[in-house]
C-alpha cells in the first residue's frame, strides 16, 4: 500500500513540475544577458549560485522525459546560461556575486558593494560544479574553453580573501547569502571568524570539478593535478580541524585563535591550536558523506546521527537543526530563510546521496520516501509544493510555488532505481 502512495506521489510530482517548468526558464532581461533558471515562487527574476546549480542538477535528470523531450534542447541552453551570467559579471579581482538581481541599480548589488570596497561574500562553489553537470550531460566541454582564464581568477579571489592559510580553510566574510542563511555557526558572528563545514565540503569538489575542466578543454594535466591536491589538502583540514572525535561529528569552526597579549601578560605558553569547534549540529555536518571524503566509520557514526530521533530525524526528512540545540525554531522567515530546523529538501537529497555513497541503500529508500511524501501531500493539499516545511507535521511554511531543488525527490528515487 505504501510502495502504491509513494508511486502516486511521485507521479503528482513529475505531473507538477512538467506543467510549470516554463515558468522557471526565464528569458535573459536587462543587464541579466543570457537565458536562466530561477527558483520560482518569491524568486522571480533572481540568479542565485547554488540554487541554480541544484535545478539544473533536477531538470537535467528529467530533460529526455519532460514534454516528450521537447524541453531538453532549451534546458541545457538556459543551464549554460546561469553560467555565463555569473562570467558576465566578473570583475576585473575574479569576484563574482552569489546573485544576480534586476531592481534599481545598474549591476548586480553585490558588485557595487564590491567596487566599492566593501568586502562579501562571494559565488559559493559550485560554478565548476554546474560546468561539469552540464558538459557530462552533453558530452561535451568545449562551450566552457573560454572560461579557463576568468575560473583561474574565481579562484585567486578565493584564495586571496576567504583562505586561512593556517589550518588552511575557506571562511565565510559574514553571514549573508552563505546558503544556509540563519546557520548559527556564521549567523551574527564576527566577519572571517566561521570557517563553515558547508563552504569547505563543497569547496573540495569544486576543485576536483576546476581539476576535471582543465583535462577536457585543454589537457592540462600538470594545472589539473594542481588543483586536485589542492582538494586533498582541504579534506585533510577538514578531518583535522572539522571533525570531532568525541561527538563523531563534523563542525563548523572559529578560526579568530591567537594569542592576545597585553603588556607583559600571556609570555609563556601561547595559543598553539588553530581552531575552535562550533558545536551546533546542523545537516551540513553530514557533507563529507556526500562530498566521499569521510571514513567509513565517520560514516557509521553520522548515519547513527541521523537516525536519532532526538536530533535529526524527522518523519519528513531531516531537520536542518538538531531538534536539541536551543536555536532549533521554526519562525516564518524569509531573508534569511529559515534554517534553524525546517525541513529543505536539498538537505533531504544531500544526506540520501551521501548515504547512498555510503551503502546505506536502506536509509536512502526511507528518506526518499519521506520526501516523496512530503511533496505530494503538499501538492494533493495545496495544489503547490513550498520552500520549506515543519519537521513535526509536515505542514508547509511559507513560499508556495518553490520549485527549484524540490525537483530532487524525482532524482531520489531514479538514482535508487538505478542501483538495483
Amino acid at each position: 500500500m505504501e510502495k502504491a502512495l509513494l508511486e502516486e506521489y511521485r507521479k503528482r510530482i513529475y505531473g507538477y513540475i512538467e506543467e510549470n517548468v516554463d515558468t522557471v526558464l526565464k528569458k535573459p532581461v536587462g543587464f541579466i544577458h543570457y537565458p536562466f533558471i530561477d527558483p520560482g515562487s518569491v524568486y522571480d527574476g533572481n540568479v542565485w549560485d547554488w540554487d541554480t546549480f541544484w535545478s539544473v542538477y533536477g531538470l537535467l535528470n528529467l530533460a529526455k522525459k519532460l514534454k516528450g523531450g521537447a524541453l531538453e534542447d532549451k534546458i541545457i541552453e538556459h543551464a549554460k546560461g546561469n553560467v555565463r551570467n555569473f562570467m558576465d559579471h566578473q570583475l576585473p579581482d575574479g569576484y563574482i556575486p552569489m546573485m544576480i538581481e534586476l531592481g534599481k541599480w545598474p549591476e548586480p548589488y553585490l558588485n557595487m558593494k564590491h567596487k566599492e570596497g566593501i568586502l562579501m561574500n562571494m559565488h559559493k562553489p559550485f560554478l565548476c560544479q554546474q560546468i561539469c553537470l552540464i558538459s557530462d550531460y552533453c558530452k561535451d566541454y568545449g562551450w566552457a574553453a573560454g572560461y579557463i582564464g576568468q575560473l583561474e581568477k574565481y579562484f585567486e579571489c578565493y584564495d586571496k580573501n576567504y583562505y586561512f592559510e593556517n589550518p588552511q580553510l575557506y571562511v565565510w566574510c559574514d553571514d549573508i547569502m552563505i546558503g544556509m542563511d540563519n546557520d548559527p555557526a556564521s549567523f551574527g558572528r564576527p566577519k572571517f571568524s566561521t570557517a563553515n563545514i558547508f563552504l569547505n565540503s563543497f569547496m573540495t569538489e569544486e576543485l576536483k570539478c576546476m581539476a576535471r575542466i582543465l583535462e577536457a578543454v585543454n589537457q592540462d594535466h600538470d594545472r589539473a593535478v594542481w588543483y586536485k591536491e589542492k582538494a586533498a589538502r582541504l579534506e585533510k583540514a577538514i578531518q583535522r580541524e572539522c571533525y570531532d572525535k568525541r561527538d563523531k561529528f563534523f563542525y563548523s569552526v572559529d578560526v579568530d585563535i591567537k594569542t592576545r597579549k597585553f603588556d607583559w601578560f600571556h609570555e609563556g605558553l601561547g595559543v598553539f591550536w588553530k581552531t575552535l569547534p562550533i558545536k551546533i549540529r546542523t545537516w551540513s555536518g553530514f557533507l563529507p558523506m556526500w562530498a566521499g571524503f569521510a571514513t567509513e566509520e565517520q560514516a557509521a557514526e553520522l548515519v547513527k546521527h541521523f537516525e536519532d530521533e532526538s536530533t535529526f530525524s524527522s518523519p519528513w526528512g531531516i531537520t536542518t537543526l538538531a531538534k536539541d540545540e536551543k536555536m532549533f525554531d521554526l519562525s516564518v522567515t524569509n531573508n534569511p530563510s529559515n534554517w534553524l530546523g525546517p525541513v529543505w529538501l536539498v538537505a533531504n537529497y544531500i544526506v540520501f546521496r551521501g548515504l547512498l555513497n555510503y551503502g546505506y541503500r536502506e536509509e536512502a529508500a526511507r528518506i526518499c520516501g519521506q520526501s516523496l511524501k512530503l511533496l505530494g501531500q503538499d501538492l494533493e493539499k495545496t495544489g503547490s509544493m513550498h520552500e520549506y516545511y515543519n519537521p513535526f507535521s509536515g505542514e508547509p511554511i511559507m513560499n508556495g510555488g518553490f520549485i527549484n531543488w524540490n525537483i530532487l525527490a524525482l532524482n531520489m528515487a531514479d538514482e535508487l532505481e538505478a542501483q538495483k
